[in-house]
């Protein structure tokens, strides 16, 4: 699926940068220890430990990483590496594709630092692992809504940063998204017949997601249902709207000869 597909190495590449830039990190070498040795419960001092994690994820292995993470505020919950290394353990299982696991860390990062200086990333990253777990729009969209409410809030939060001018632009194809899954419904509901429930659909569309590309089409599919339903002036509205707004389309040719055929006596201009 395109929307969340497009895009992830560059969307991964940023976020990592954003990390490093954020945490001040600095580049370090753990030893050549085996992965099992790196995440089993040995006491080590707070640098060693965190800088082992770094070093982990710097070589692609994310899922030992958050582990090695975890572990920072396990063993030194009050060393201010602990900070750190809560949102460093968030980005890990976000790059492990881990998005529960992702979410979990960042919330908790945030119910301990609400006001840190990091905390916009933190938002972030909690909606970027919504984000990319977006699903077909034949599936169900609750994650698109959540993708929906956390993108609104760090542009709601942190309306001049970075990380909200983001933030828009993926909010435009996510209710580009969920505007594609209610024409889904609503075409469906016209295949079976039920003209009256498919227009609620294509209502929905133009009264929520009018600047989304399937507004050309829910016009349309509004004339039909319309038709269909022998209330012809109401279609007329339809073509009209489509007529004024999108003159050169596809869907407004098609709605002036389904008008003329089944309504000639009404005129779409």
């Amino acid at each position: 699926m395109t929307l969340h597909a497009s895009g992830r190495s560059l969307l991964r590449l940023s976020a990592l940068a954003a990390a490093t830039v954020a945490l001040g990190l600095t580049a370090g070498c753990a030893g050549g220890s085996k992965a099992k040795k790196d995440v089993a419960y040995v006491a080590r001092d707070v640098d060693t430990l965190y800088m082992a994690a770094k070093d982990r994820l710097d070589r692609g292995n994310a899922k030992q990483a958050a582990a090695l993470f975890d572990e920072v505020e396990r063993q030194h919950p009050y060393s201010p590496w602990a900070r750190r290394a809560q949102l460093m353990s968030s980005f890990s299982y976000y790059a492990a594709r881990d998005y529960a696991k992702s979410v979990q860390a960042a919330q908790r990062f945030l119910s301990i630092h609400p006001g840190n200086k990091d905390a916009p990333y933190a938002y972030y990253l909690i909606s970027l692992c919504y984000y990319e777990q977006i699903s077909d729009v034949t599936r169900d969209q609750k994650i698109t809504q959540q993708a929906l409410t956390s993108l609104n809030e760090v542009v709601r939060r942190y309306p001049g940063t970075r990380y909200a001018t983001d933030a828009k632009l993926k909010l435009d194809l996510v209710n580009d998204h969920l505007a594609g899954k209610e024409m889904e419904i609503g075409r469906y509901y016209q295949r079976s017949g039920k003209w009256l429930a498919g227009t609620l659909r294509f209502r929905t569309v133009i009264d929520k997601y009018q600047a989304t590309s399937h507004t050309p089409e829910a016009l349309y599919r509004l004339v039909e249902s319309y038709l269909a339903l022998g209330v012809p002036a109401e279609a007329q509205k339809s073509a009209a709207v489509l007529g004024t707004n999108y003159p050169g389309s596809e869907w407004y040719e098609r709605a002036f000869k389904l008008m003329n055929d089944k309504a000639p006596g009404v005129s779409v201009s």
